[in-house]
């Protein structure tokens, strides 16, 4: 087998300190939040075997948070219905910024990889990462929901445990320079903004 691919996750991992923006030579959080440890291990493990396989060249796509059809982000998924029903509030100062990218975009970088990837780790995300307090409104507005709730961080903490209140204020975003770069990949919605309208 000359080429295999796997799927990792650029969502929360990478170190919450440093620069803003992560590439995928940057850590992973040495100390994640009790409930992200086993699978940060997870994530590790695969990785490392992936890349590090002799038997084939091993390609890791970290891909952002999908949205689009057929995910938790598309009307009737998980995560639409709880932003239309007014449940995922804003925690604290909403500063944690998400990196995403539209299924099909996911998709079209897959392709890529399998055609042209080279042994070693892909970030797969859009070019418009941004903090909580920014794109959890601006979807509410756009599936027709009321703003989100505001609750401080302890809150937060009391009905999404730690994990949670580090995705809502801390997580830092992904760069997708390497696979636009070495892949030769462009997402045709290059912004949430655009792609959760389409």
């Amino acid at each position: 087998m000359r080429r295999f691919v796997a799927q990792s996750f650029t969502g929360w991992p990478y170190a919450r300190i440093g620069g803003s923006v992560k590439s995928e030579e940057d850590p992973f959080d040495p100390n994640p939040a009790r409930e992200m440890r086993e699978s940060l291990a997870a994530i590790r493990y695969l990785e490392a075997a992936v890349t590090g396989a002799d038997w084939t060249e091993g390609v890791v796509l970290r891909y952002g948070g999908f949205y689009g059809p057929g995910t938790s982000m598309a009307p009737g998924g998980e995560q639409y219905e709880m932003i239309r029903k007014r449940r995922i509030p804003v925690v604290g100062n909403g500063a944690g910024v998400w990196s995403f990218v539209h299924i099909a975009d996911a998709a079209e970088a897959t392709v890529a990889a399998v055609e042209r990837g080279k042994r070693g780790i892909y970030n797969v995300v859009d070019d418009d990462p941004a903090p909580v307090v920014q794109w959890l409104p601006a979807v509410a507005q756009r599936v027709g929901a009321p703003k989100p709730w505001r609750v401080p961080r302890f809150v937060g903490r009391m009905f999404a445990g730690e994990a949670g209140v580090v995705m809502m204020t801390e997580i830092r975003p992904a760069s997708n320079a390497k696979a636009k770069r070495d892949l030769g990949w462009q997402p045709r919605y290059p912004s949430w903004r655009e792609g959760v309208v389409a």
